[in-house]
C-alpha cells in the first residue's frame, strides 16, 4: 500500500520569509512556488511550506504533515476508510500533479496519501521557481 515518504509539509506564518530561510539559509533547491505552496528538494523527499490559515477561518494544524506515496490513491483511500480511518480532506487534485487525501492518526498527526501524475509533476517542476502561480 504505502511505498515511501514523499514529503513533509510545514505550516508557516509567513510563506515568503519561510521560503527564503529554506532556500538561502538551509541551501535547499526550490522545485516550485505557488501562492499557497513552496516545494523544496531534500534528498528525494520534498519539504513543503503552506501558509497557516488566518485566525477567523477554520483551524490550521500546528504540526507538519507527512505525505505517503502510493500507486493507487483511490484504492488506498477506500482501503483505509474500510479500516475506520477518518479523512479530514477527501480525494482531491493538486495543481502540481498530485491526487491526494488527508487524514489523522489517533493522536491527531496529519498524514496524507498521494499519487502523482508524473508527467504533470515534472512539467511543473521544470518551470521551477521561475513561475509563481
Amino acid at each position: 500500500m504505502i511505498k515511501t515518504v514523499w514529503g513533509i509539509t510545514f505550516y508557516v506564518s509567513n510563506l515568503k520569509r519561510a521560503a527564503e530561510f529554506y532556500e538561502k539559509t538551509l541551501g535547499l533547491e526550490k522545485k516550485y512556488e505557488f501562492s499557497s505552496y513552496v516545494g523544496f528538494e531534500c534528498g528525494g523527499i520534498e519539504i513543503g511550506l503552506i501558509p497557516k490559515i488566518k485566525e477567523k477561518q477554520k483551524v490550521t494544524p500546528l504540526s507538519p504533515s507527512v505525505e505517503f506515496l502510493v500507486d493507487n490513491v483511490e484504492k488506498t483511500y477506500n482501503e483505509l476508510k474500510k479500516k475506520g480511518v477518518k479523512f479530514i480532506k477527501g480525494l482531491h487534485e493538486e495543481p502540481w500533479g498530485g491526487r491526494q487525501a488527508t487524514f489523522t492518526d489517533p493522536d491527531g498527526n496529519i498524514l496524507e496519501v498521494v499519487q502523482l501524475n508524473w508527467e504533470k509533476y515534472f512539467s511543473v517542476s521544470a518551470e521551477g521557481a521561475k513561475k509563481v502561480v
